[in-house]
């Protein structure tokens, strides 16, 4: 039976399981054997990431061929206007091309688990929680994106990857799920 786990990678984790450098990695939170990231999260990012240990499902879950919608909350500098927000739902232009469209909304300020640093807050700088829905992955690709519209991300949570949801995991926590649905095809 294929495993797949649901983790809720803190912030300051590397997404893979050694590091010469003796940072935190996934063999701090995970003892599973033989199972591996299906896609990579940033050092500085938090949130869900999926692990497994079929290497087809793996590929369905990360390879952009697949289009595997992922959803992150982002926590950017400034009040986005609705013509920035626009221009992250139709793309924005990057060093490395053009993304493709994105469902993008304002969120409430969610109720979240505090991170360790906190990030820098400005009196004289108001914050807005974007929800940002990418079908692509790119390097750093969501804080480039908000970079571009003039917002800068100071703090980025992936939230949902295809039908998976981080729900009420708490930093450091997985969970095992059934993947026998979304190998049937029920993505």
């Amino acid at each position: 039976m294929t495993r797949l786990i649901l983790f809720n990678k803190p912030y300051l984790v590397l997404c893979q399981f050694t590091d010469r450098q003796g940072r935190p990695t996934l063999a701090d939170y995970i003892p599973i054997p033989n199972v591996y990231p299906a896609g990579r999260l940033d050092y500085d990012s938090e949130g869900l990431v999926l692990l497994t240990d079929s290497g087809s499902l793996q590929r369905q879950i990360s390879d952009p061929r697949f289009k595997l919608p992922k959803t992150y909350w982002a926590q950017v500098e400034n009040i986005p206007d609705d013509d920035a927000l626009t221009r992250l739902a139709r793309g924005v232009d990057l060093r490395d091309g053009r993304t493709r469209p994105a469902h993008v909304a304002r969120l409430e300020p969610p109720a979240l688990w505090l991170r360790t640093p906190p990030i820098r807050e400005r009196r004289s700088i108001p914050t807005c929680w974007l929800a940002l829905t990418i079908s692509e992955g790119r390097n750093r690709q969501v804080r480039r994106m908000t970079a571009a519209i003039g917002h800068p991300t100071l703090r980025l949570i992936r939230w949902a990857i295809g039908p998976w949801e981080l729900g009420n995991l708490q930093p450091g926590d997985w969970q095992e799920v059934d993947a026998a649905t979304f190998q049937r095809g029920g993505k």
